[in-house]
């Protein structure tokens, strides 16, 4: 409906402005998830027809039909197959009805998703058959006159090149490919932007891009990568981007998927993605026309945007190489400055998580930032800590740190394990020791090492983040942990504790995590001593152990029975003094440390005892 050719208006500044999220505004007026939103064209089409009214009237010059399930395999879930062609020629209908009641210049793109089955070589859907099912949605939304087809959502680059070219070959208008990636910027199936972008763009994509997957930060650094791994990029040329980010991770909050991104953050990032090259800017899943608007407050306001040049990447090993970076929640927090509040949890004894899980909610709720995972605390046979992180991330989704004792494991096994924790979505490791297994279930079991701490962190950081195992050899593409170091600030050996931390950081430690800290003031001593022996302070953040004092026989047996940790007498007194209110002591003491320590630490690692992790949200609540 615009007078401007779709393919002619993206060489014009400044870039076109698309819609947001479609079943994020359905689902908030009550269509139920399990539900065809697709259906939601001919059962409720005013529904559908008043999303679209509101991002056109924040602003959007592109919407997108309300098609992204309506091909022939996710319309049979529903008994809905022999309906694709009227759902879909429907939604293009309301869009443009749409469209004319506000007599808006606009683009109607027709909204194509993943057929949600796998195509060899991933699945049994044969190539052929997929693209099949591709011609028969576009050819619908092509008959019904949409202006361009936007093929997105998508996970698996076959697929994808089967959808280009079903599309490509039915007749002549835009064709748009779009592709969703994980927390370490690779799509489900491990490919990387540039990869992709190749891909799609020898497959006949118009313009490549990205939606989904992360928020604006994320999305930003993928639209560079994909540009320059064009072909136009390397000419000097201004190659044709797609973005649309989600408003950042989803989390699940009494029952709702929640997305944090306001819309003021996205309109502080219109400006970055005009910059990287994007031709058309929008919102994905979690995104309102208040996002929309946003932005288009933004573009209106300026005039004109110099947009960023770039070298064209020679190889797909040099991609992966200069774009790996640690992408994990806890490191882009400690590098914002925010004060960290990490809670360590120990895994179950048997099989069932409801505990594990129950309290993790209560600690996310609280405002816990992350939740450590011990591996075989004292010892003790629990369940795999890595099963625990991916249980508590997917279940209750927040992200963990997967403690990586170095003893009981040889070199395969570490490389391994390691390759099986990142392939889980854990992207934080704690590196440690060990309890020794003398101390606990089965003594007689071994507990030979190849690593120390400080050479388990170098293989980490120097080599399986670069891409190559122990021996040298790729493993494909980097991983992107973000790895954390022990350290101990009551150590009665500080000599002995700094020579081992200065490995450990020089290794590339990229944080620490301490035992107990019950004294302030010691622990502080303890820094001084290292600055003024290493002639520089720690250069990396340091999250403080905070433990919570039960009973003031719980303080006695620290004191007296746990090596390294000593109480101070007063802390000892003032529990005593407490009496039967012991623990609500040990609460305002936890608290009144956390105080102190947001002076000079990056953030708190809580360890609760007992299990008591409503005392532990107590103390996140007080010191949030």
């Amino acid at each position: 409906m615009s007078n401007i050719p779709f393919l002619a208006r993206l060489r014009l500044s400044p870039p076109l402005l698309a819609d947001g999220a479609m079943g994020t505004l359905l689902h908030t007026e009550g269509a139920a998830f399990n539900q065809c939103f697709d259906l939601l064209n001919l059962t409720e089409p005013a529904r559908v027809t008043e999303v679209h009214r509101q991002y056109l009237a924040a602003g959007a010059q592109v919407i997108l039909t309300n098609t992204f399930g309506a091909n022939r395999y996710k319309l049979r879930l529903h008994g809905l197959e022999n309906r694709l062609v009227e759902i879909n020629q429907a939604a293009v209908g309301l869009a443009r009805a749409a469209a004319a009641e506000q007599d808006a210049q606009v683009y109607i793109a027709g909204d194509v998703g993943p057929l949600g089955v796998r195509i060899m070589p991933y699945g049994r859907v044969q190539p052929q058959e997929a693209r099949a099912a591709f011609s028969e949605q576009i050819g619908a939304l092509l008959k019904a006159g949409v202006d361009l087809i936007v093929i997105e959502t998508m996970t698996d680059v076959f697929e994808t090149q089967e959808a280009i070219r079903a599309a490509r070959a039915l007749g002549d208008l835009p064709v748009v490919a779009s592709m969703t990636f994980t927390r370490d910027d690779r799509t489900l199936l491990g490919d990387d932007p540039a990869k992709v972008a190749r891909a799609l763009h020898e497959a006949g994509a118009h313009m490549i891009g990205v939606n989904c997957s992360g928020g604006p930060s994320q999305l930003v650094r993928i639209l560079r990568q994909m540009r320059r791994a064009l072909p136009q990029a390397a000419e000097g040329g201004s190659p044709l981007l797609w973005v649309k980010p989600n408003a950042g991770w989803p989390e699940h909050v009494g029952g709702r998927v929640m997305f944090a991104a306001a819309p003021e953050y996205f309109r502080d990032f219109v400006l970055e993605f005009w910059k990287a090259g994007a031709g058309v800017i929008g919102g994905c899943c979690g995104t309102t026309p208040q996002h929309i608007a946003a932005m288009r407050r933004t573009l209106d306001s300026q005039p004109a945007v110099q947009v960023e040049e770039v070298e064209a990447l020679e190889t797909h090993a040099d991609s992966q190489q200069a774009e790996a970076e640690p992408v994990s929640n806890l490191a882009r927090q400690l590098a914002d400055g925010k004060f960290v509040i990490a809670v360590e949890m120990d895994p179950p004894r048997g099989l069932s998580t409801h505990k594990l899980v129950a309290g993790a909610s209560l600690l996310k709720d609280a405002g816990a930032d992350v939740i450590d995972v011990a591996d075989s605390p004292m010892a003790r046979m629990r369940m795999s800590a890595w099963a625990v992180c991916d249980t508590i991330q997917h279940r209750v989704g927040i992200e963990t740190t997967l403690h990586f004792p170095t003893r009981g494991r040889n070199l395969l096994r570490v490389q391994g394990d390691l390759l099986a924790a990142h392939a889980l979505g854990i992207r934080n490791v704690f590196v440690v020791m060990g309890d020794p297994t003398s101390i606990g279930d089965y003594p007689e079991a071994t507990d030979n090492y190849d690593l120390v701490p400080s050479g388990l962190i170098k293989l980490i950081k120097q080599g399986f983040n670069t891409g190559i195992d122990h021996a040298g050899t790729s493993i494909g593409q980097p991983t992107s942990f973000f790895v954390g170091a022990a350290l101990n600030l009551s150590t009665p050996e500080p000599e002995a504790e700094i020579k081992n931390l200065v490995r450990k950081i020089k290794a590339g430690a990229d944080f620490l995590l301490t035992q107990p800290i019950f004294d302030v003031q010691a622990a502080r001593a303890f820094l001084e001593r290292y600055a003024d022996q290493t002639g520089s302070s720690l250069g990396i953040p340091l999250l403080a152990g905070i433990l919570p004092l039960a009973s003031l026989k719980h303080a006695l047996f620290l004191h007296n029975e746990v090596p390294g940790i000593v109480i101070p007498e007063a802390t000892r007194l003032r529990m005593e003094k407490a009496g039967e209110a012991a623990g609500r002591e040990g609460v305002k003491l936890a608290v009144e440390m956390v105080e102190q320590l947001k002076e000079w630490a990056a953030g708190v690692y809580i360890m609760p005892q007992f299990h008591r992790y409503d005392l532990v949200a107590e103390i996140i609540e007080a010191v949030k």
